[in-house]
């Protein structure tokens, strides 16, 4: 269901403009989040500063925290899940190194994330690297159960398979198209459902900058997409415009 707009209908209650029911749900919602996201910061604060006084099991906890998301970041950026592991892993041996100089200014996992896309970065510019492979290892592009873009459908037939597998296959292909940083983008706000404050100090840029990468992104993801089924449908989404002109205002 899509989300009111700043025009929904408003009830007046003795001349006082009140909002809709589903203004006072998603203002529920969002502090909801907030207060979740607080909570969480507050616990690993704690955590750290256990660690930070030696505690290997406070350590232990902050890993077993943020680990499946710093996993998914890395998996999403570099389309490996070998190179993710070994991604993931030298970004928590870097973070224990460093912990002691860890001052709190900023989130714990939005440090950790800047630390899991700057390696997945370098990562994907090392000459060496066999893109070939990221659409031939069948644990990545040709299982679209573990694509997270793509819906489960639970009892489909086989057409239906066949379908969202080429669907997964088509959006990994665009993902992997993009420079490393559209990616990153996309991986932390549609995937991980990050803020753009939260991507901007993960990323060390400012938030413009952080929307001004994930428009563009969306905008290459899209045109990808488009040719995928025109060459596979023989003509173009219905609905493609009326795409753009929420993505021009929606979102991002």
């Amino acid at each position: 269901m899509p989300s009111p707009s700043e025009s929904s209908v408003r009830r007046l209650k003795g001349g006082v403009a009140q909002p809709n029911a589903p203004d006072v749900n998603s203002a529920q919602a969002r502090a909801s989040n907030r207060a979740n996201r607080k909570r969480e910061s507050d616990i690993d604060r704690a955590l750290v500063t256990q660690a930070q006084q030696g505690d290997t099991a406070a350590f232990q906890q902050l890993v077993e925290r943020h680990q499946r998301r710093a996993f998914a970041i890395a998996v999403g950026m570099v389309r490996d899940e070998n190179d993710a592991r070994e991604i993931v892993q030298e970004a928590f041996l870097r973070v224990f190194k460093s912990l002691d100089r860890f001052k709190g200014s900023s989130a714990f996992f939005t440090w950790l994330y800047r630390i899991v896309t700057n390696l997945s970065i370098d990562h994907m510019r090392r000459p060496a690297r066999r893109e070939a492979e990221l659409f031939d290892n069948p644990q990545v592009a040709d299982d679209a159960d573990n694509f997270p873009f793509v819906s489960r459908i639970d009892g489909a037939n086989p057409m239906d398979v066949v379908r969202r597998k080429q669907i997964a296959a088509s959006i990994q292909a665009a993902l992997a198209a993009l420079p490393p940083y559209h990616r990153a983008v996309i991986i932390m706000r549609e995937v991980e459902g990050m803020s753009y404050d939260q991507m901007a100090t993960a990323m060390g840029v400012s938030k413009g900058t952080i929307m001004s990468r994930l428009f563009h992104a969306r905008q290459k993801l899209q045109r990808a997409l488009a040719d995928c089924y025109r060459e596979n449908m023989g003509h173009e989404p219905k609905g493609r415009g009326k795409a753009n002109k929420f993505k021009q205002r929606g979102r991002s």
